[in-house]
């Protein structure tokens, strides 16, 4: 697998907003039009009869994690990887009894409903690649998970009172054209009452098989 190295630290809003926005796009045409073609990703999975693929459902890129498994039985090319018991190519020629380090992905279903909130419909974790060691399957998690500090929309703050007890809220516009509502103490809700952008920190996560599609996450305030 060949990934784009360079990555920076800190964007501007312009362009990082426009590759995100792209990007989701992207998700919710591969969603509408089935991704039966070679645009398909692996974060397009069938999920059979009873999954309703419509316009208002975009499926993207959520999460990774690496774990430890063992080789079981070898099937032909193939191998089963405990303790699930998964198949999985046997590329680098294990033997029965073998450790090796598992990369698994998650994605979710990003659904809109009428009321413009966002539902998050998570998959199960998904075996992708085996290692046969941590230090490779670490550099390919470096370059699919990316922390990086950008700036975004401020849409505004507000308080709610009840029962006698104050809380505030910033809501901001995410690059993927989302608007999120976090709470925020006193403190941030003063520095923030007059702004119009604020710098955030946020969780890229990119598609394993095509690099471009990527979905971030937001991950707290910069400062």
């Amino acid at each position: 697998m060949k990934l784009n190295k360079e990555r920076s630290v800190r964007h501007r809003r312009g362009p990082i907003r426009l590759r995100w926005a792209l990007a989701v796009a992207i998700a919710a045409a591969l969603t509408l039009a089935g991704c039966s073609g070679s645009g398909a990703t692996v974060f397009h999975a069938d999920r059979g009869s009873n999954y309703a693929e419509t316009g208002n459902v975009a499926r993207v890129p959520w999460d990774y994690r690496i774990v430890e498994g063992t080789v079981g039985d070898l099937i032909g090319s193939d191998m089963t990887l405990l303790p699930d018991n998964e198949m999985l190519p046997n590329d680098n020629n294990y033997a029965t009894g073998d450790k090796v380090w598992i990369l698994q992905f998650m994605d979710a279903e990003m659904v809109t409903g009428a009321d413009n909130r966002n539902e998050i419909r998570l998959s199960a974790w998904r075996t992708l690649k085996s290692y046969k060691d941590k230090a490779s399957a670490d550099e390919d998690m470096v370059n699919l998970k990316l922390d990086i500090t950008t700036e975004v929309d401020l849409v505004g703050v507000y308080k709610t009172e009840y029962q006698g007890n104050t809380r505030n809220f910033a809501i901001v516009e995410l690059p993927s054209g989302h608007t999120m509502k976090q709470p925020i103490d006193d403190a941030r809700y003063t520095a923030f009452e007059k702004l119009k952008k604020v710098e955030v920190r946020l969780e890229e996560v990119h598609d394993f098989a095509d690099y471009d599609l990527a979905y971030a996450k937001f991950r707290g305030w910069a400062n």
